[in-house]
């Protein structure tokens, strides 16, 4: 049988024992790491012949025995991030900006200009890769509001930490679970209140008061289609746990006092974080094409192993496989093995979804920097 992985081919009449050379991890410098590790980027041109995807230092298995008392401090977070930079430089480039994207983000910054004020809605477990490096240019002192959607995949820490963050930057942030509807009452009112000096204009010149405008929007799948449903309290947009089914504008209507634009998801044309775009595809908030899945779950089984609140013990209990070396792609392999006959991308997808699905428990990618 022949299995492919990032364009890297390797013929064997049985799935192999390592099917992609695991090197040992380079040290990182403890001190240019904390100055790096936050700024660094991939390399966009083309990957060497042989993927090398574990780097850094090596990886730490923590157990999550004890996850009460695990303290995630800066250090690992820092540490964290020069190792993701790592682990993406021999990787193909992760990127996906599809036509209706194209198409749409002209009409939406000429439609952001009428708004009275814009909800910019981003994933909660990765705040930070979910923005558009252009937003603030679009917006410019137009009123924002921060929407960190699916509160209920982190913590009570995460979500005191993000809160805090933006808060210093003058920010005004509502918490929100599209899916159950919890935060989009507050999210309405805190619209309409940041937008009511509109009416006291023009009742001043004389004209009529009319709806408030406010415009959704940000990153595919990242849930503000969902959000407007249960703000309306009935399906007036379509949604799905899949980037890119919002492709039009459409404008609803909230009540007698708010209108809402619901907008396509809408990414830079070339990401050159792919850190960052290695999250969304974890996150499933980028276009499945885009990436290798079992490069990705490779990462993301990397990532789970650091974090003191998964551990690698957690994998191993969960899939029913032991690990003894410090590669994620043996663990995919072996899960691989053990559950789907050896067909690495099924394995590498269960992993993904489970993820997705919240299996891991309360899990973010990402806390605010310091």
């Amino acid at each position: 049988m022949t299995v492919q992985l990032s364009g890297l081919w390797l013929s064997s009449p049985k799935i192999p024992i390592h099917f992609i050379q695991c090197p040992a991890s380079p040290s990182l410098d403890p001190k240019l790491s904390r100055t790096t590790a936050l700024s660094a980027t991939a390399s966009l041109s083309s990957p060497p012949p042989t993927i090398r995807i574990v780097g850094g230092k090596t990886p730490m298995w923590r157990d999550n025995e004890n996850v009460d008392g695990a303290v995630e401090d800066e250090a690992d977070w820092v540490e964290m991030d020069a190792d993701l930079c790592y682990w993406t430089r021999a990787l193909r480039p992760v990127q996906w900006y599809p036509g209706h994207i194209a198409k749409t983000e002209k009409k939406l910054k000429e439609q952001l200009k009428l708004m009275d004020v814009v909800i910019e809605v981003r994933d909660a477990r990765i705040p930070l890769s979910t923005t558009h490096p252009q937003m603030d240019l679009w917006l410019g002192n137009r009123r924002r509001i921060l929407v960190l959607n699916r509160e209920d995949m982190i913590s009570t820490a995460d979500r005191n930490a993000w809160a805090m963050y933006f808060s210093k930057q003058g920010t005004k942030v509502v918490f929100s679970n599209g899916q159950l509807g919890m935060g989009t009452m507050k999210l309405g009112r805190l619209a309409k209140s940041l937008a009511s000096g509109v009416n006291v204009k023009r009742r001043a010149k004389g004209l009529l008061p009319r709806p408030v405008r406010a415009g959704i929007v940000g990153y595919p799948n990242v849930g503000k289609s969902s959000l407007i449903n249960r703000l309306l309290k009935r399906r007036m947009c379509p949604a799905a746990p899949r980037p890119g089914v919002t492709r039009e504008l459409k404008w609803v209507r909230f009540g007698k006092d708010l209108e809402l634009l619901d907008s396509p998801g809408i990414l830079p044309m070339r990401i050159s974080d792919q850190a960052a775009a290695i999250k969304l595809a974890i996150c499933d908030d980028i276009g499945e094409r885009s990436y290798d899945v079992a490069d990705v779950a490779v990462i993301l089984v990397q990532m789970l192993a650091k974090l003191p609140t998964v551990g690698m013990k957690a994998l191993q209990n969960r899939y029913k496989v032991d690990v003894d070396g410090q590669c994620g792609k043996i663990f995919i392999e072996k899960v691989a093995l053990r559950l789907f006959n050896g067909d690495i991308q099924q394995a590498a997808f269960r992993v993904l979804s489970d993820f997705r699905k919240g299996k891991f428990g309360w899990v973010a990618l990402e806390r605010p920097p310091r």
